[in-house]
């Protein structure tokens, strides 16, 4: 994995790019600017400009990602057909959020925001600062794709659409068809170490719980060492967003965290005071009490996990998929697991528009016209197969059915490399959160491989029906969310690891909601609840 930037290395960075590639902004050399780049673009084909257009953007970068976008397949390809040169400026999702949030506020920012995972509160404060510039007339004009996109999928307009009625941003948009790239990180185990143990696939918690300490307790990779681990993961969200169901909490998708619609009031409720969600939190405390989570979940990073992983380590775990991220393929996904109450509920589901801000235009963009119309091109299925498969010969073959398939030194590496290793030379869609289009047909990553789709085949069933998109807060609203609910959302994190690893007891959990209470849940909540009422009437 590339090294993390420290912020003086970024702003030094973003500096450089945005003097290379941002020109005057006022007076005649604005003008004159704005003609040049008016008369050097081609509104339809390609290139899509004459002279040479070099841009900044400010790029999210997972583990799996490649250390220099540039030098991929997709990026030097598009390159010399747009004859727009983009620099990449990489920035670890690990500390994505630091980083973006000191770009914006202190004006270091570059041409783009891309897969940087822009919140619609930003989008809705630096949109009315004139930052991120407003996308309507650009997407009507120059972006055919995106448009009849939106128009096939009302809910984008909607969710994409701030309370001051402009666009500021371009999603990353999942086919609501395809429920395996919903769930994205399904809850995998090995199944070899299930044979061994003679056991049947969890089917309820209470399985899952047995399946966990009987992993700890033999030696199933017979090294004559305990050294197995029966669960881990980055962090414990993925767990508690896959165990909330099993308590029949979760009922609206990932898209909400903190709250969902209560299935007996049709309002919302604030699911992380619940008592079911208590008695949640008090299942994942005996996992992590009885050695059943890694010790080092609260700390590890996705490199780290996928070596734990490719080490034969883990008998369960969070991630795409261990087939591509760790070079395994004895793992199986589970289904919606059956909790101590009868709930049942697959809570894992993402919105298929998963990602509001995947691409935002910024007012130091010299040519928004060029730019919109270099994202527009993987809204289609052209523009879309290229970015994920390639070229054709190179990096993917058709099969007898006319079905895509990666090469074998993609699938089957002579070097060893896992699929997602050995990708990264070509792609930089590995990790997510990019901007653009995602269906079966040409997504041929982890979640479209057999384990995934049978693993959301068992998820169907219990799967949440009514995703609920994003709700866009006004500039008054989202003052609220951007103090009294952070404040209530940062503090509900901390508690809840506290919580599983024992550092706060469960005799603290009145304490808890009463803090919350305190901190202005009533005011967070209402200002939820009328975001939702205006998302209902639209």
């Amino acid at each position: 994995m590339v090294k993390k930037w420290v912020s003086l290395t970024l702003t030094a960075v973003l500096a450089a790019g945005l003097l290379a590639g941002c020109g005057s902004k006022s007076g005649d050399g604005a003008t004159k600017e704005g003609e040049t780049a008016k008369s050097n673009f081609n509104e339809t084909g390609m290139p899509i400009v004459n002279e040479p257009l070099n841009l900044t953007f400010f790029t999210g970068k997972s583990p799996t990602n490649g250390s220099k976008f540039e030098d991929t397949l997709v990026w030097k390809t598009y390159k010399d057909m747009t004859n727009m040169n983009i620099t990449f400026n990489l920035v670890p999702f690990e500390t994505l959020t630091e980083k973006r949030n000191l770009a914006l506020a202190g004006g270091d920012y570059p041409d783009v925001f891309y897969s940087a995972r822009v919140g619609s509160a930003e989008l809705t404060r630096y949109g009315e600062q004139g930052v991120f510039i407003p996308l309507n007339d650009l997407i009507d004009k120059y972006a055919p794709n995106f448009k009849k996109l939106m128009e096939q999928y009302p809910d984008i307009r909607k969710g994409l659409t701030m309370p001051d009625g402009n666009i500021y941003s371009l999603p990353s948009f999942y086919d609501p068809e395809l429920l395996s790239m919903l769930i994205g990180t399904p809850l995998w185990i090995n199944q070899e170490w299930l044979d061994k143990l003679g056991m049947e696939e969890p089917k309820t918690t209470e399985e899952f719980y047995a399946y966990l300490k009987a992993v700890k307790e033999t030696d199933l990779n017979g090294n004559g060492k305990h050294d197995e681990i029966p669960y881990s993961a980055t962090g414990i969200t993925g767990l508690v967003d896959h165990l909330k169901g099993s308590w029949g909490l979760g009922t609206s998708g990932l898209g909400h965290k903190f709250v969902d619609v209560d299935p007996e009031t049709g309002k919302l409720r604030f699911t992380k005071a619940e008592p079911k969600y208590k008695e949640m939190l008090e299942f994942m405390n005996k996992l992590y009490k009885e050695g059943l989570l890694d010790k080092e979940i609260f700390t590890i990073e996705g490199g780290a996990l996928n070596a734990k992983g490719q080490e034969g380590l883990l008998g369960a775990t969070v991630v795409p998929n261990p087939e591509t991220v760790m070079g395994r393929k004895e793992y199986i996904g589970l289904g919606a697991l059956k909790g101590p109450h009868g709930d049942q509920l697959y809570s894992h589901v993402k919105v298929p528009m998963v990602h509001v801000g995947a691409f935002a235009i910024t007012d130091k963009n010299p040519n928004p016209e060029a730019t919109i119309r270099w994202m527009d091109y993987f809204y289609g299925d052209e523009g879309a197969q290229f970015y994920f498969m390639g070229k054709e010969g190179e990096t993917y073959t058709k099969n007898a059915d006319g079905q895509l398939e990666y090469v074998k030194e993609i699938t089957e590496n002579p070097d060893g490399l896992t699929q997602d290793q050995a990708l990264a030379k070509y792609f930089t869609w590995l990790g997510g959160s990019y901007p653009g289009l995602v269906r079966e047909s040409w997504f041929k990553g982890s979640e479209t491989l057999p384990s995934a789709m049978a693993a959301a085949e068992k998820a169907e069933p219990y799967a949440v029906k009514e995703i609920l998109y994003n709700f866009n807060f006004t500039l008054e609203e989202t003052d609220i969310m951007s103090s009294i609910g952070k404040d209530i959302q940062d503090y509900v994190t901390e508690m809840e690891a506290k919580f599983v690893n024992g550092s706060a007891s469960f005799d603290q959990w009145d304490e808890y909601v009463n803090t919350l209470n305190k901190m202005g849940l009533e005011e967070y909540m209402r200002v939820y609840q009328a975001a939702y009422d205006r998302y209902q009437a639209e």
